[in-house]
């Protein structure tokens, strides 16, 4: 075969190119979720569908992309396939542009300044391209995104988009206008300010491409370059993203209050002259002929013209919509939701420990609200400053949470720098402060690491299992498949029990992708230093730099991978780079086109195909639809116009999902309890939204405005229980002698609550018309609810239940989520009864028997028989993962919960129907049983049905057994140390087998069963 011309070569790189995307767009779509997933996911899909405003800092580019897609949808259900698909789409066109990203690198090292390319060089450079690309595209992090509606896959597009711009300018940097190229990258991370910051990271690797074209290499050159990319990054980041509102805030302020104009008169004045300004710049800068300026200029403008996407946030926040998070609808609370300030903030170069003790409150900046056409003061940001012997350059070890300290001290085998100081007491006191080798210790261990090199090893090395680990040595941590070379710390993996073996996410590469990236990383640096360090810089910024930036905390509630696929994207640059690496050995052998041929098919073969096999059966989502199912069967199950409480990402977005797309049950007010502390969120469930009409609560704008009644604290002045009604009066009311001195801020007096003891008379006859319950319960309706408060601080969220409880008067049904904490019962546990996934507040004081609350069987059984619906749980092929499984395992809780109550009823048979139904929908072949199947085999035990009770216990203890042997026999001390409680979680399961069989079956196996437990019993003891 004759030399291909450059023409011809092009013509094979795009073919080739697009067969990859083609792959990579089929994988996708066969595997993305047929509905909303968990975390952000269904959110996404709600507020993009509708236009409605999402969590901080919001994503306005991406849901206003998810708003097209979603215009096509022919009915409610397809809305989320077509918003999953726009996350597929950009993931197959990140492939796309990571595989012209490898052949533009490798053909630089290949063949850098022919005109024409021999079949061997045309061999390398494109399998180079597939092999990179379709290692990316089969990689845990990045397929994990793809098929689901998030922003991650449209952030990773944008990255792999600009990145390849560069290049391209690169290859045409000395051709006329080439400059548009810069301008097209400055006006796609404009765009990507819409979607996610991450993209952003990506600058310091362009302005290397840049220097490296444009000028000769020398350390003080390298230096400056890196200086100018840092100064740029933070300008956009600090200085147009946020500097923007800021200045805007300042001026709308001017306008609104002293000038007297209308509320955002002062915005729009201040983005005409930015936009003239911006157009007098161009203008002038062009006539001139300064070209460099005129670029700059040109730039800025494109790049606000990109971020302007965030008018969609503020225009749409101003409509009123049912979801609108923060209420971004004036420059004040868009700097605060742009900030993210409900998260909370972070030490990152320089500040506090753990335990540091603050030492003064310092005034911060004032922050101001909307109020009858002007601009009314809020409150100051106020900060703490601390003791400078409990601070130290780079802070890594500051939240001062117990969980979190403890986990500190066990990352970084804490002793502490002892300190000296005077207690509350007048006593001295020492208190250990963590010294800077151990806050080193800590960064290394845990957040570079645990926190990024196992994720990093996760893609290319290969992954235990799908549990989220938090230090344990059998979850979530990485292997390869090679025993030897596997991390000792984590025990024979060859005998890790069945429960954590059996998992789908067990993926073993056998270091084959990281060897491969390995190579090809020496390879690039011996063979193209410039392009080496752009695609080092790219790597570091999007992986190391981020770790450093987000100064994780121990216990992040999910693995946080998702924050590296701009790290790992970079790496199989040098996977693809690879290939030549693997040929520049065979060729020694034999150097002819068949060589190229056998290379790109073993490294075809050993990387891409494997980590496709690997990872098919835990990425493939189609069939699941546990999270949409959980949202449905939460409202389904509520009576009319029900207030719903619900806490956290997972039991609030689905439910949204369900009622903003699917529409289902939109009488029901859900209202989240995280949120209501926010005074926007009360304001919101002060207006009507759909079929459900605002919540009854007595408490007025000005009552609950920021900064009036963020906490009230309890104080038991008074020892006999007060009337609610009172109580509620009390803490609203603005009269001096109703407030204390506030233990918070000494400049302030606050509402407080006399008494923990409350009571709440009741009206029977109104409640019993009012609600619907069996004959039996309405028979024991309390003539007056006596309860204690179980918080010393009561928050908004606390206030507004108090609040409602008092003035709804039964007159719309009140739920707590099964999900929602204890801590935000405020002691009305006394009073719940379980209907299904939600507990009923009603006056009726509840059994505690079996768990929280009573067990109201008639819902219950319509509920979990009749209504619910637990689709696909019972088929093995279909994923589940770990969030997954913790929902269907709460499902086997509510039906355990149902039968035991049945048979204090007296009701077996029913009993063991309703048992049966549930062991056939969540099959332990799908849903391996863990301690919350303990109360299914008592249910079956106290049904009668020894023969269930007992497969079921056999399973369970044989379970158990293996993995408390493992513990026991298998690990040294070290290894026992990082198990977490998974001990004695597996001990307290099988004395709970041994119980009930001494308690039920009192024969061998009961026998077996105790002998097993005291043996183990007695090696631990001894």
């Amino acid at each position: 075969m004759e030399n291909l011309s450059v023409s011809q070569f092009k013509k094979y790189n795009n073919l080739i190119g697009w067969f990859t995307f083609a792959i990579a767009t089929l994988v996708y779509l066969l595997t993305i979720e047929p509905t909303a997933s968990f975390w952000d996911c269904s959110e996404f899909i709600a507020s993009g569908n509708k236009l409605e405003v999402g969590h901080p800092p919001g994503a306005p580019f991406f849901m206003l992309m998810v708003r097209f897609f979603t215009m096509f949808a022919p009915s409610p259900q397809w809305v989320p396939i077509l918003a999953n698909s726009l996350s597929a789409l950009a993931s197959s066109f990140t492939i796309l542009f990571l595989f012209w990203t490898i052949t533009y690198m490798a053909r630089r090292i290949v063949s850098p300044k022919a005109t024409e390319f021999t079949l061997t060089q045309v061999i390398l450079i494109l399998s180079s391209g597939f092999v990179g690309a379709l290692a990316y595209t089969f990689s845990d992090t990045f397929w994990f995104s793809a098929v689901e509606g998030e922003v991650y896959a449209t952030s990773s597009l944008f990255t792999a988009l600009v990145f390849w711009a560069i290049l391209k300018w690169e290859e045409q940097a000395d051709q006329p206008h080439a400059t548009r190229w810069i301008i097209l990258i400055a006006f796609l991370m404009g765009i990507s300010i819409g979607i996610h910051l991450l993209n952003l990271l990506a600058i310091p690797a362009i302005a290397l491409v840049y220097y490296f074209r444009k000028y000769s290499y020398s350390p003080k050159g390298l230096f400056y370059t890196l200086l100018i990319s840092g100064v740029l990054l933070i300008t956009i980041m600090y200085g147009i993203i946020q500097g923007f509102v800021v200045i805007a805030s300042k001026v709308e302020l001017l306008f609104v209050n002293s000038f007297g104009l209308p509320i955002k008169s002062g915005v729009f004045f201040l983005f005409t002259v930015v936009l003239a300004l911006l157009a007098y710049g161009i203008y002038r800068t062009h006539k001139q002929g300064r070209v460099v300026l005129n670029t700059i200029f040109v730039g800025l403008t494109v790049i606000m013209i990109g971020y302007s996407s965030y008018a969609a946030i503020v225009i749409r926040s101003s409509a009123n919509p049912p979801m609108d998070q923060n209420s971004p609808d004036n420059m004040f609370s868009l700097l605060y939701y742009l900030n993210r300030e409900q998260y909370g903030d972070r030490p990152l170069l320089y500040g506090q420990v753990f335990n540091a003790q603050p030492i003064a409150r310092v005034e911060g900046e004032p922050t101001y609200a909307p109020k009858n056409g002007k601009y009314v003061f809020v409150r100051t940001k106020d900060k703490y400053e601390f003791d400078p012997e409990f601070k130290m350059l780079f802070p890594r070890m500051w939240s001062n949470e117990q969980n979190h300290v403890n986990a500190y001290k066990k990352w970084s085998n804490f002793d502490g720098n002892p300190i000296k100081r005077f207690g509350p007491d007048g006593k001295t006191e020492t208190i250990y402060v963590p010294t800077f080798g151990e806050n080193l210790l800590f960064f290394f261990r845990y957040q570079l690491g645990f926190m990024y090199f196992r994720y990093f090893m996760w893609n290319f090395a290969g992954r235990q299992n799908d549990l989220q680990g938090h230090g344990e040595v059998t979850k979530g941590n990485w292997i390869s498949g090679i025993p030897f070379i596997d991390n000792p710390r984590l025990g024979p993996q060859e005998k890790l029990p069945e429960i954590y073996r059996n998992n789908k996410g067990r993926n073993q590469y056998y270091l084959l992708p990281l060897l491969l990236g390995l190579a090809g990383l020496l390879y690039h640096l011996r063979r193209h230093k410039h392009d080496f360090w752009v695609t080092t810089m790219l790597f570091v910024m999007t992986g190391i730099a981020i770790v450093v930036y987000l100064n994780q905390t121990p216990y992040q509630p999910r693995e946080r991978d998702y924050a590296y696929a701009g790290s790992f994207y970079a790496f199989t640059i040098w996977i693809g780079l690879g290939v030549l690496a693997v040929y520049e050995l065979l060729r020694k052998i034999k150097d002819t086109p068949a060589t190229a041929v056998v290379t790109a098919s073993v490294c075809t073969l050993a990387v891409p195909v494997l980590m496709a096999s690997e990872n098919w059966d835990d990425h493939d989502r189609s069939g699941s639809y546990v999270p949409v199912d959980f949202g449905y069967n939460m409202l389904i199950g509520c009576k009319p116009n029900a207030i719903l409480f619900t806490y956290g990402d997972n039991d609030t977005f689905p439910l949204w999902y369900s009622q903003e797309v699917e529409g289902v049950r939109t009488d029901v007010r859900v209202a989240n309890l995280s949120y209501l502390r926010g005074e926007w969120y009360i304001e919101q469930m002060q207006r009507k939204a759909y079929q459900s009409e605002p919540i009854p609560i007595r408490m007025t704008y000005d009552q609950y405005f920021t900064g009036a009644r963020d906490a009230i604290v309890v104080i038991d002045r008074i020892k006999e229980p007060l009337n609610l009604d009172r109580v509620v009066d009390f803490f609203l009311s603005d009269k001096p002698e109703n407030m204390i001195q506030s233990p918070f801020n000494q400049n302030e007096r606050i509402n407080y609550i006399p008494s923990k003891q409350l009571f709440l008379t009741v009206d029977k006859s109104e409640v019993k018309s009012k609600v619907d319950l069996p004959d039996n319960d309405l028979n024991r309706i309390a003539d007056t609810m006596t309860w204690t408060l179980n918080k010393q601080v009561v928050l908004k969220d606390g206030q507004v239940i108090l609040d409602l409880i008092a003035t709804n008067q039964w007159r719309r049904p009140i739920y707590y989520a099964t999900t929602v904490s204890g801590e935000t019962y405020l002691g009305l546990d006394k009073y719940f009864h379980l209907e299904g996934m939600m507990y009923r507040v009603l006056p009726i004081p509840a059994s505690r028997q079996w768990g929280t609350g009573s067990v109201n069987t008639r819902e219950m059984w319509e509920n979990l028989m009749e209504k619910y619906r637990f689709r696909s749980l019972n088929n093995p092929k279909v994923y589940l993962d770990e969030n997954k499984m913790r929902i269907v395992s709460n499902y086997r809780n509510l039906f355990a919960r149902l039968a035991n109550a049945l048979v204090d009823e007296g009701k077996k048979d029913s009993a063991i129907t309703a048992l049966n139904r549930c062991m056939g929908l969540i099959p332990p072949k799908t849903v391996p049983l863990n301690y919350f199947a303990l109360s299914m085999v008592e249910g079956y035990y106290r049904a009668g049905d020894m023969q269930n009770a007992l497969k079921y216990s056999q399973q369970m203890a044989n379970q158990a057994s293996e993995a408390i042997s493992y513990m026991i026999y298998d690990l040294d001390e070290f290894q026992k140390n990082w198990l977490g409680n998974e001990l004695q979680l597996n001990l307290a399961i099988l004395y709970e087998l041994t119980r009930m069989a001494n308690q039920y079956e009192k024969g061998e196996y009961a026998k077996q069963l105790t002998d097993k437990f005291n043996s183990y019993v007695t090696v631990l003891e001894g």
